[in-house]
Order: C-alpha cells, then sequence, then structure tokens
C-alpha cells in the first residue's frame, strides 16, 4: 500500500485531484481510499487531501500520519509549513514549480524531487484564471508518471468523473504535465 498527501490551498482543487487520483487507480484495478482535512476551510488557507492505493484491500481508516509520498500543489507551502512532516525516507515529494527538480537541496538528501509548472500549464489551458490557477488536473499527469499508480486513460476517465468541467482542457493539461515532468538526479 501506498500513502500520498496533498498539499495545497482552498480553491486549487486538491480534494477534487485525490478524488480523480483514486478513481484512476481504481480503474487501474487497486483498492483506493480517498478523504480531505480541512481546517478554518476558506479560499486560500491551507488544504490536506490524502489517498491510499494498493492491490490489497484496504482496512485502516485513520488519517495519514507518515505518507510514502507528498504532493504540493502551491510552492508557496513550503515555507509556510513542513511538507515533509511524517514523509518516509525515499519518498517522492511532487512540487508544482517553474524550479528544476536538483534546486530543491533541502529535500534531496533524504527525498526523491519531481517538479512540473502545473500553473503555467492550467493557465494555457485556461483553467481558472492568471491570478488563481486550477492546477490540480495537472498536478495528476505528474502524480501518475512519477509513481505509476494508475495508466494515462485510467487518469482520463477519473478526470471526467470528478472534473466534468472543461474535461478536454484538464485531461490536455494532466497530459502535458505527463510529458514535462522533470526528476531529480538521484531519482
Amino acid at each position: 500500500m501506498i500513502e500520498i498527501l496533498i498539499h495545497g490551498r482552498g480553491g486549487q482543487g486538491s480534494v477534487k485531484a485525490s478524488l480523480a487520483l483514486a478513481s484512476a487507480a481504481s480503474k487501474a484495478g487497486k483498492y483506493v481510499q480517498s478523504f480531505p482535512e480541512f481546517g478554518v476551510e476558506r479560499r486560500g488557507a491551507p488544504v490536506k487531501a490524502f489517498n491510499r492505493i494498493s492491490d490489497e484491500p484496504i482496512v485502516v481508516r485513520s488519517k495519514i500520519y507518515n505518507p510514502d509520498h507528498v504532493v504540493v500543489l502551491d510552492p508557496t507551502l513550503l515555507h509556510a509549513i513542513d511538507i515533509t512532516e511524517g514523509l518516509k525516507e525515499g519518498g517522492w515529494i511532487i512540487i508544482n514549480t517553474e524550479k528544476s527538480p536538483d534546486s530543491f537541496t533541502e529535500y534531496t538528501k533524504k527525498f526523491k524531487v519531481a517538479t512540473v509548472n502545473a500553473t503555467r500549464i492550467a493557465v494555457e489551458n485556461h483553467l481558472g484564471s492568471k491570478a488563481a490557477p486550477i492546477v490540480n488536473t495537472a498536478i495528476l499527469g505528474a502524480i501518475i508518471r512519477v509513481l505509476k499508480v494508475a495508466g494515462k486513460k485510467d487518469l482520463e476517465e477519473g478526470i471526467k468523473e470528478f472534473v466534468p468541467v472543461k474535461a478536454e482542457a484538464n485531461i490536455k493539461a494532466a497530459y502535458e504535465a505527463f510529458d514535462q515532468v522533470k526528476f531529480s538526479k538521484e531519482a
């Protein structure tokens, strides 16, 4: 079983990303869980969403305290919270940023880092606005490529199910991120 923690901000689509990822993994024949954790529940506030993906039935029902992998939708969270809290050594940190994975030397000693400019991809595909792009489907393409928990067609179906508005643009964004994700040298 792998456990994934998605860090985002309210309005970025963290919860929808978690649901679409679970759907894609389910379509790939996996057992899944997807659930959010809200704090103050307002636009822009930090939000967490969780996924469990397994080849076997999942019996645990608790919050994820020690994720195998972490996804960061908003790079400003890197300085606002400890995104590596509980993260298992050797796990992936997938970050929405224009920076190279190897520029995150504070993480690359213990973790593997992948980056993708999901913000640019979202803006170019008219997902949200330039001031508030919705990056969730773009980051999903990177997650699928890095973690290999489902195929592209499975993800396409998950997006259609949980992000039906502008489905084609969202699928295009996911595919672009899949192709553009960059990996740290240690990976």
